[in-house]
């Protein structure tokens, strides 16, 4: 049966491309992003910063689909730089978008799951998580708490039918990706076993299979999609 599903950041990149996966399942998908839509999906301007958009964007979807079954909790900025340079707004802004907001969404479509005693909730983490890199303490340590919530969540709600999982990306071919200066890019390739970058579809198939039927018995688990970069951690 088609599932409405909500890819949080689901304008590009990553998040995109597991928008269009869920697509071409046939399942109804719903994105939210700050600063352009996609045309040709139910696009959502949300801040996950403010509750109060939050909460509007799922009852947006709720009026025309119903409750959210499937949640990808994806939207994320950075905010580099060393941490002796670091400022409070730095680190409070990365904190608040990729951990606080993520704590948001699944809030709200929890409710809502709870209820239907049925539900996926699975956050986009980073490799960066377990491995850290200079001047990404903000990020690592948002991205880092999202196990540690998601975990949480996999024992509050697994009597409800309710699984919650990660996924840990490691070096994903992207706009964000792309802007790193050439040499950069190369290095963080010389340390992937595989010997390539990845690509955002890489991880879409992973999303997809933990939000799927065959996964009903896996909550709790971090699964990396980095071509072995981060193997051992």
């Amino acid at each position: 049966m088609s599932r409405v599903v909500l890819v949080t950041g689901g304008s590009r990149g990553i998040g995109l491309a597991c928008a269009r996966a869920f697509e071409a399942q046939g399942d109804r998908v719903a994105i939210t992003y700050r600063n352009k839509p996609v045309d040709d999906l139910f696009s959502l301007r949300c801040d996950q910063t403010n509750g109060d958009e939050v909460d509007a964007a799922f009852g947006a979807i709720e009026d025309r689909w119903g409750p959210v079954e499937v949640l990808v909790a994806n939207a994320g900025i950075t905010n580099d730089t060393l941490l002796l340079r670091m400022g409070e707004d730095a680190w409070r802004e990365v904190i608040d978008t990729n951990l606080t907001g993520a704590y948001r969404v699944a809030k709200r479509a929890a409710a809502k799951m709870v209820r239907a005693r049925a539900g996926r909730l699975v956050f986009v983490s980073s490799v960066n998580a377990v491995m850290g890199a200079p001047g990404q303490a903000n990020y690592a340590a948002s991205k880092a708490g999202l196990i540690g919530l998601a975990r949480a969540l996999a024992k509050e709600l697994g009597s409800r039918n309710i699984t919650s999982n990660v996924v840990m990306p490691g070096f994903i071919r992207t706009d964000m990706t792309a802007a790193l200066p050439v040499e950069w890019q190369q290095m963080a390739v010389d340390g992937v076993p595989l010997g390539r970058a990845g690509e955002p579809e890489d991880v879409a198939g992973v999303v997809t299979f933990l939000a799927s039927p065959a996964a009903a018995y896996i909550t709790g688990a971090v699964v990396p999609v980095d071509g072995g970069f981060g193997m051992g951690h």
